[in-house]
């Protein structure tokens, strides 16, 4: 009762501010990487997804806050015939940002786009319950019917990540529905977002939303700027915030943090399995042996990881689901044990053995590899030196490089060019359905071995199967129990070696307005057309 009461409370607040709000003004804060694309059905970096959160307009939007889908540019859906059919009425009377009227075609045209097979959407993968074609009707300009060739579970809020592009308009995908338009793209600099003057959205007392005028994102990589820029006053608040800068943030002003516990996310390693990858093959049939990745992750302290790079602000990660994720999660998994002596013994199954404190394979070349991570994530250059240290327990020689984001990214999704990789996920959504993009073999973001013709392994053959179950009948009981299959399996074979799972930690300036931040992402302005600034900050602005 009293989190009911408290979350009333949040709700009342929201919906009562636009008598209080200010409108006008800039709000300000970074990115750390430039957007990879502005085609909201591409998009899959951090940077891009935060441009389509604010520019792009969604059928359905889940309140991070509820977690309950609400109506946005459809007032009302339907699902039929045996969870394979969603039909929606839509507004009448929308425009997009540039004056294109928007009607079902609009709708059509972009489900059509996003399950085209050629376009490879990792957003399209959470509707691939089955085989066959999606069918798409607009029946009148306020009603569409889309059709799934097998029964979608939990559809209606994979539609949140489904940005409705114009089927008409000249500027294309830059055309959106959302509070927000891209107006300026000065690269490795700055973007520049612009109020919709379309937007449908009106507060309680009729004004138009969104309050602010613009949003202005620096691109800046290097966190130790952002928050002296935060403390200056010059940005109004960190998203996502590592443990170091909130305690360095709460000694200095301690009303600016705020800690929603464990979040969704998680940070984890993996091996390079790609056939074609231009890394020695010996080194290939090291990272394909479930016992080799099994013993690298015992050979880790994931424990040490939570309280030297975390400040305590994390804890040790069991594999696919955060226990932040109170339903999905199995309950009867637990993170991998730091054991030395078990990764030893299995190394020693795959014929490996120390030689003068150096493990070597059975052909007689030492185990070396290198891993890569993005340069200035200061949390993911010490997990690395940790991983380093730890694995120098059993033998194993480990060489950290920090790359550009974009380089990395090349690397990971072009030229194969890596052996290992140290990255993290970022979550906004509590279903499995979200995850098909990641553990459908024939996904691009199957990292280890994306986009696969045939499932390389038996085991994800198997993870293919339930992952397809799972989104295909509306039992949830069931779907729980297929997902509950598919977690196991990945903590058996550590395709991603998970590591941690940390807490959701923000820094808000005092003079930003009607503030609440989640586990959900973006966790502080996932409400962004309703927040505002102080009068006399918005002022100078």
């Amino acid at each position: 009762m009293k989190k009911f009461l408290a979350i009333s409370a949040l709700l009342a607040g929201a919906l009562t501010s636009g008598a209080l709000a200010q409108t006008g003004g800039e709000l300000r804060f970074v990115l750390h990487s430039e957007p990879k694309t502005f085609n909201p059905l591409l998009m899959e970096d951090d940077s891009s997804e935060s441009i389509r959160y604010m520019t792009g307009g969604v059928l359905i939007r889940v309140n991070r806050l509820t977690q309950e889908a609400t109506p946005e540019l459809a007032t009302s859906w339907k699902i039929s015939n045996g969870g394979r059919t969603i039909s929606f009425e839509l507004r009448s009377g929308l425009r997009f940002s540039d004056g294109t009227p928007f009607s079902a075609n609009d709708v059509s045209f972009t489900m059509k786009q996003l399950m085209d097979p050629a376009l490879h959407s990792p957003t399209g993968d959470m509707f691939r319950s089955g085989d066959g074609q999606v069918q798409v009707k607009a029946d009148s300009p306020t009603h569409v019917t889309i059709t799934f060739s097998a029964p979608l579970a939990d559809m209606v809020k994979s539609f949140d990540q489904v940005a409705i592009m114009s089927a008409t308009s000249p500027q294309k995908e830059m055309a959106v529905l959302g509070p927000f338009f891209v107006a300026e793209n000065k690269a490795g600099s700055y973007l520049l977002l612009k109020r919709n003057p379309y937007y449908w959205k009106h507060d309680a007392q009729g004004r138009q939303l969104p309050y602010f005028d613009s949003v202005r994102l620096d691109i800046i990589q290097n966190q130790d700027t952002e928050i002296l820029r935060l403390l200056r006053g010059e940005i109004d608040f960190i998203n996502t915030l590592s443990p170091d800068y909130y305690d360095k943030i709460e000694e200095q002003k301690p009303a600016l943090v705020h800690d929603a516990g464990v979040s969704l996310d998680s940070e984890f390693m993996w091996f390079n399995q790609v056939p074609s990858a231009p890394i020695p093959d010996y080194k290939k049939t090291w990272f394909r042996s479930t016992n080799f990745r099994r013993a690298i992750s015992e050979a880790i302290n994931r424990q040490d990881m939570a309280r030297i790079v975390f400040k305590n602000h994390a804890q040790p990660a069991v594999g696919v689901v955060s226990p932040a994720n109170k339903f999905w999660f199995n309950a009867q998994l637990h993170a991998h044990p730091f054991d030395q002596k078990s990764a030893l013994k299995r190394l020693t199954q795959d014929g490996f053995a120390l030689q003068n404190g150096t493990l070597h394979d059975h052909e007689g070349h030492p185990v070396e590899f290198s891993i890569v991570t993005n340069a200035s994530n200061k949390n993911r250059e010490r997990m690395a030196t940790l991983i380093q240290q730890d694995l120098l327990g059993i033998g194993i020689k480990l060489n950290v490089v920090t790359l550009d984001f974009p380089s990395l990214i090349d690397r990971m999704t072009n030229t194969y060019n890596y052996e290992a990789c140290l990255l993290g996920f970022v979550n906004d959504d509590l279903d499995p359905n979200s995850e098909m993009n990641v553990w459908l073999s024939s996904s691009e973001n199957h990292q280890w071995n994306p986009k696969q013709k045939t499932p390389a392994t038996s085991w994800e053959a198997e993870i293919d199967k339930l992952m397809h179950e799972q989104a295909s009948t509306l039992d949830q009981n069931k779907r729980k129990k297929y997902y509950d299959q598919v977690q196991q399996i990945v903590w058996e074979q550590e395709p991603f070696i998970y590591l941690i799972n940390h807490d959701a930690l923000s820094a808000v300036s005092p003079a930003l307005q009607n503030v609440h931040p989640t586990i959900l992402r973006p966790q502080v302005y996932w409400n962004i057309d309703e927040l505002s600034l102080n009068q006399q900050v918005a002022r100078n602005r």
